[in-house]
């Protein structure tokens, strides 16, 4: 009987090694978070594992990883699993790990800490998502949550993100587990540090503050890892307005320029802590504007912000870049002098632009009605309505136009593209008012 069984055995594992091979998968990779040399460091499979990573939404993996690129996170795992299984199988084919976010329930959004019911229907729910996903290669570590912290008051959010990173580790003992914070403090840090302390790093997700990053966590004495799960362009809430509130966007090339400083500066510099970073965002959203944090165009065309990252993580410009532009005027005049408008004027728009291959430009200007969102922490908005301005483009892409008719807040926008699945934008926000 031994003997039959120790063939039954042997053979279930020939057949399960052979569905493995057929599958692709080859078991899951081994991440530890670790100190050595004086520093933090990221190990997969023992190897020193530094991540150059963007958040996903909707982005072509094949040019991410064709641009340098090792990772990507995601925000949730969803409820299709047949889709999740693809998503880490095309990551793996293309080289790249999945930071695999899991979705947890946000106070702002209604969720009651105070809830034991509701709270361990939760942990149950993400304990069969790490199950169910935890043996493929492709995955590097579980985020919980993101932004818990955004209009949080009640501190048990904690208590069950340490309960969560406790099932975690008992689940899955070879990835580390993180929560993503939306900017930090010292009693954030002190929080986390005594209801979470099975939290292998932290995640920061700071914009246009991300050079106060070296003094937050001086002043948070955070002294552990950390990965930068969010960073970009400016951001909307800390941007300059105009007279009426709008933000100003800044345009294609300042916000490329600007990304590779922040880089430069604060993320790459910090070599004892920092275990790398996500770019927001590998794709295209609506958040105030349809480009303010997308690395892509509505329409799919690549911008310098892409060809930046691409500089930052492999130290080359690639072979064909995106046009260069500079920052759109109505009449002359910037965002900044807060651009009023008198119903049904004729007025004359221009943002300067350039292409460092020469290829030809074509221009394409359109506006929108002013968002009126309110959301934060990237809760879905809707695009704004496009309004008729009874447009012409000169040859030199200047725009000649008509401004509504109906007063209000309105936002000029302008896509130039090299023809070549390239392009840059800029906008600015302007009035449309009686002005006699």
């Amino acid at each position: 009987m031994r003997a039959v069984m120790a063939c039954l055995l042997a053979l279930g594992s020939c057949l399960a090694s052979v569905q493995a091979h057929d599958a692709g998968q080859a078991g899951p990779s081994k991440v530890r978070v670790v100190q050595q040399d004086g520093g933090w460091r990221l190990l997969v499979d023992g190897q020193p594992y530094q991540v150059r990573g963007a958040g996903l939404s909707g982005g072509d993996l094949e040019q991410l990883a064709a641009r340098g690129a090792n990772s990507f996170r995601t925000w949730s795992t969803g409820t299709d699993e047949a889709q999740v299984r693809a998503m880490l199988d095309h990551a793996q084919r293309n080289g790249l790990t999945v930071a695999m976010g899991l979705a947890v329930g946000k106070e702002r959004h209604g969720f009651d800490y105070d809830d034991p019911a509701a709270v361990a229907e939760q942990l149950q729910r993400l304990r069969q998502e790490v199950r169910l996903y935890r043996d493929h290669p492709a995955v590097l570590m579980w985020l919980v949550g993101n932004e818990l912290n955004l209009e949080s008051r009640n501190p048990k959010v904690w208590d069950a993100v340490g309960q969560i990173a406790d099932m975690i580790h008992e689940e899955d003992p070879n990835h580390p587990v993180m929560t993503p914070l939306a900017g930090f403090d010292r009693a954030l840090i002190d929080r986390i540090k005594a209801r979470a302390p099975s939290l292998d790093l932290i995640g920061v997700q700071l914009y246009g503050d991300l050079e106060s990053l070296p003094a937050k966590l001086r002043e948070a004495d955070w002294t552990g890892p950390y990965i930068v799960t969010e960073w970009g362009p400016t951001g909307h809430w800390e941007s300059p307005l105009t007279a009426w509130g709008a933000p100003l966007e800044d345009d294609a090339s300042r916000k490329a320029t600007l990304l590779q400083q922040r880089y430069r500066d604060i993320i790459a510099a910090d070599t004892r802590q920092c275990l790398g970073s996500y770019v927001f965002l590998w794709g295209q959203k609506q958040e105030r504007t349809p480009t303010w944090y997308g690395l892509f165009l509505p329409t799919g065309e690549s911008t310098p912000g892409v060809d930046a990252m691409q500089r930052l993580w492999t130290g080359h410009w690639p072979d064909n870049r995106a046009p260069s532009i500079e920052a759109a005027t109505i009449d002359g005049e910037g965002g900044a002098a807060s651009v009023v408008l008198a119903p049904g004027g004729r007025h004359q728009a221009a943002a300067l632009a350039d292409d460092p291959d020469g290829d030809a430009l074509q221009w394409h200007w359109y506006a929108r009605e002013e968002s009126t969102a309110t959301s934060i922490g990237g809760d879905p908005e809707a695009v704004p309505a496009q309004v008729d301005l009874h447009a012409e483009i000169s040859p030199e892409g200047h725009l000649r136009f008509t401004a509504p008719e109906r007063p209000g807040h309105y936002r000029l926008f302008v896509e130039v593209r090299d023809g070549e699945g390239h392009a840059a934008y800029a906008n600015l926000p302007f009035r449309v008012a009686d002005t006699r």
